[in-house]
């Protein structure tokens, strides 16, 4: 068993490591994104819906799981029981390590459809900002680098 302890640490961690995501409101800028030129135009809101952000497709839940849950069936029983136990375990942990993982990385978003100054119509998704709200008619600044794109609300001057 004390083998094993470190193996079930490092399953234990590795999914916390995995979740920790950058914001994705319009306020919050990557590293690499600072000091770029980037696009500006104006628009207004035409429509405002909720939407989920789903993480993206990882293993690390899968894998700590089963590592935790093979771990934890290695306890049970002796020579072939506890063969059994592991397999058990690490095809059950590794189910629930996954969708733990998928869930934690779960955000709330919102999709902002935009009636540019042009005319054209485009629809933004980025997280929700409770400091941020949108609703149909705001006038909005929409900055694009590099096919990212982020909606915020006009300051009176810019109109």
């Amino acid at each position: 068993m004390n083998r094993l302890l470190p193996v079930a640490v490092l399953a234990l961690i590795a999914p916390l490591a995995a979740c920790t995501q950058i914001p994705l409101t319009g306020d919050d800028y990557g590293r690499g994104e600072a000091r770029a030129r980037q696009l500006v135009e104006y628009g207004t809101v035409v429509e405002v819906r909720p939407v989920t952000i789903h993480p993206d497709e990882s293993t690390a839940g899968a894998w700590a799981g089963g590592a935790v849950g093979g771990a934890a069936g290695s306890a049970v029983g002796r020579g072939h029981g506890s063969v059994i136990g592991t397999a058990a375990g690490a095809v059950l942990g590794a189910v629930a390590g996954d969708a733990i993982q998928k869930k934690a990385g779960e955000r709330a978003g919102v999709e902002i459809t935009v009636r540019h100054e042009d005319g054209r119509l485009f629809a933004y998704v980025q997280q929700v900002d409770p400091d941020e709200p949108f609703k149909v008619g705001d006038k909005v600044k929409i900055v694009t680098q590099g096919g990212t794109s982020r909606v915020k609300h006009t300051t009176p001057a810019a109109q």
